[in-house]
């Protein structure tokens, strides 16, 4: 019995073809998702939330896009903390980004604010 490789590779091909169809799919899904939401935004907004909704879509396609775990997030804010020179800078920066940090504010509002306090005994 002789069986060509393509009546092999066939179904795994039509698998590959039916997720990229569905990934697709879901991008524009996406897309169509973060257009309606732009149209929410203020005026002068509005173009750049359109902007940046077609850019994502395009990274979504290129595999840019992903969904990280809670360390990936982590390790990232950390590293933002590597711009600060000094190590009493550095060590404020990242206890800002630890959970003891007070935060304020929301994404959607245009950032985060986080505040650390720390008090300091002066001796006479």
């Amino acid at each position: 019995m002789h069986i060509h490789r393509f009546t092999l590779l066939a179904p795994a091909a039509a698998l590959l073809c039916a997720a990229a169809a569905q990934a697709a799919t879901s991008v524009h899904d996406q897309y169509r998702a973060d257009r309606a939401a732009c149209a929410s935004e203020p005026a002068e907004s509005r173009a750049a939330c359109i902007r940046e909704a077609g850019a994502a879509a395009q990274a979504a396609r290129q595999g840019g896009l992903s969904s990280s775990d809670a360390s990936t997030y982590e390790n990232n804010a950390l590293a933002r903390c590597d711009a600060f020179k000094t190590p009493e800078d550095k060590s404020d920066c990242i206890a800002r980004m630890g959970s003891k940090a007070t935060v304020q504010g929301s994404v959607d509002g245009g950032g985060l604010l986080r505040e650390s306090v720390r008090t300091y005994t002066v001796e006479p």
